[in-house]
């Protein structure tokens, strides 16, 4: 964060409060769409940032463009009496507000209406700028959010597709999910092995150019 010019950090800031809000205000949508009033009780059916960013979780996004909100509260049985599919609903909507908003970004820096012309105040990110930061960071969080692991998103969508009998299974491997991925994120480059670098990198700037069109 500190090696950050200062328009790449208002930047960055800017991103995190509306990408980070409309991720866990979509989880919350979501479960009140299934009959979960859970969400609205905690005052997180909400576009207000403060109700949804977390400290830490902000910092690691401006520091390694990956980070984490207050995860939305729910009530797994008023959802799930809903579909089956509920669940795995409520949890890849995160994910695809994310996708939805470096979509919007993409739009104009694909048709060419945001020109690289400098902002009237030099600490100010240009238009440009803060789209295409926009674009890659809502990627990076939607990837992200999609790795099977629990806490995050993909672990719900894992375990949808799972058969019923390696579910039972998933149950008792589940506590273990958050160890692993912080050794993924943590040890993992200590050893040679960078789960964002080797993995999550190339995929958010393969989607990000096709969105640009090739660009």
């Amino acid at each position: 964060m500190f090696n950050q010019s200062p328009s790449e950090l208002i930047a960055g800031i800017i991103t995190l409060m509306i990408a980070f809000t409309a991720h866990e205000f979509a989880h919350a949508w979501s479960a009140t769409q299934f009959g979960d009033d859970t969400p609205s009780r905690f005052g997180r059916l909400t576009l207000n940032p403060l109700k949804h960013l977390d400290v830490m979780g902000s910092i690691m996004l401006l520091l390694t463009g990956f980070g984490w909100a207050k995860p939305v509260t729910v009530d797994e049985n008023k959802i799930s009496r809903h579909s089956p599919a509920a669940m795995m609903l409520v949890a890849i909507s995160g994910p695809i507000s994310n996708f939805l908003m470096a979509l919007l970004a993409a739009i104009p820096l694909r048709f060419n209406w945001v020109n690289n012309v400098p902002p009237l105040f030099s600490f100010m990110p240009s238009g440009y700028q803060f789209l295409i930061f926009f674009l890659f960071t809502n990627l990076g969080l939607m990837l992200f959010n999609l790795i099977p692991l629990p806490p995050l998103d993909g672990e719900e969508v894992l375990v949808f597709l799972l058969p019923p009998k390696l579910q039972k299974n998933w149950e008792t491997f589940r506590s273990y999910g958050p160890y692993i991925l912080i050794f993924l994120l943590v040890i993992g480059p200590m050893i040679g092995f960078n789960l964002i670098d080797a993995v999550l990198r190339p995929a958010i700037i393969s989607i990000g150019k096709f969105l640009l069109g090739g660009w």
